[in-house]
């Protein structure tokens, strides 16, 4: 990424010092899937470069989970090459349970979609509506809403309690 001046929108941290992200090249099209293992120093094209822009990415269990907004659909790799595609939704962002990989929440404009197939099929979205989440640890989800409202979820986001407030925030669906 260095002195680039691309648009990254997905980005995910995988381990030390290895990342993945997506975006769009300066030049236009879309950037599909990219990793660096030198904690961003360099990046490598693994996959769907020119096809898929991923807006939201998430890592956990071994497996890079990501919403392409190219095609709305969220798709799921191993190796970063074979992609297995999932459900069709608009999301923002994805998380998925530190616990169980088949346990994925997308952020929707009807609320939080919640799949239990690894991202295969999601239930309609639930309130509350939330732009960003993120779920590093058993019983510590949390979840931005569009006013700038920071919840923590420690059931998997069945019930949510607010926690503060990030001040002069506005994330947008």
């Amino acid at each position: 990424m260095g002195d680039s001046k691309d648009d990254f929108m997905g980005f995910t941290v995988a381990g030390d010092k290895t990342f993945y992200a997506s975006g769009h090249p300066i030049s236009g099209g879309n950037k599909g899937l990219i990793k660096s293992t030198d904690a961003g120093r360099t990046w490598k094209s693994l996959s769907l470069s020119g096809e898929s822009d991923f807006h939201a990415l998430d890592f956990a269990h071994g497996t890079v989970y990501g919403h392409d907004s190219t095609h709305g659909q969220v798709r799921t790799t191993k190796d970063g090459v074979s992609w297995k595609d999932g459900a069709r939704l608009e999301a923002l962002d994805l998380a998925v349970s530190p616990q169980d990989p088949g346990l994925v929440l997308a952020t929707t404009a009807d609320g939080i979609a919640r799949s239990t197939d690894g991202g295969r099929t999601f239930a309609k979205g639930e309130e509350p509506v939330m732009a960003f989440l993120s779920w590093a640890a058993k019983g510590a989800l949390y979840g931005i809403d569009t006013s700038g409202g920071l919840h923590r979820s420690s059931d998997g986001g069945s019930t949510w309690k607010e926690v503060s407030t990030v001040p002069e925030a506005s994330p947008r669906l």
